[in-house]
């Protein structure tokens, strides 16, 4: 059994894409983590330190989203999903990078690129 800590809708400032007006004037991201780890260690000492602490996390994937830019969401996600399984008691991590003001000429709701990595 893999227990999970969601974080969603992490928005923050970027400048990746392929134009170079994205790159000038960049644009908001939004992320999603899914971390699948085990809780019961945390939850039966009811510590914080047992466990990740997502507001660290989420830190951590702003630095990276407002950091270097890379031309593909793809690579950022790929990004990302490192910084959460960067904490070894996690041993999934789904991210989901949605870019909702990307470049595209018809009306849409959302551009999204989700990858799921293991430790395994």
């Amino acid at each position: 059994m893999t227990d999970r800590i969601e974080l969603r809708g992490l928005r923050a400032r970027g400048f990746h894409g392929v134009l170079p007006a994205e790159r000038e004037l960049g644009q908001e991201f939004v992320v999603d983590a899914v971390l699948g780890l085990d809780l019961r260690p945390a939850a039966a000492k009811d510590d914080v330190a047992l466990t990740v602490h997502y507001g660290e996390l989420a830190d951590r994937l702003v630095e990276v989203v407002t950091g270097e830019p890379v031309d593909l969401i793809e690579t950022l996600a790929e990004r990302l999903a490192g910084v959460c399984l960067a904490d070894p008691r996690v041993e999934t991590a789904e991210v989901t990078v949605h870019k909702p003001a990307a470049p595209i000429e018809h009306p849409f709701t959302d551009v999204a690129v989700t990858i799921l990595r293991s430790r395994a």
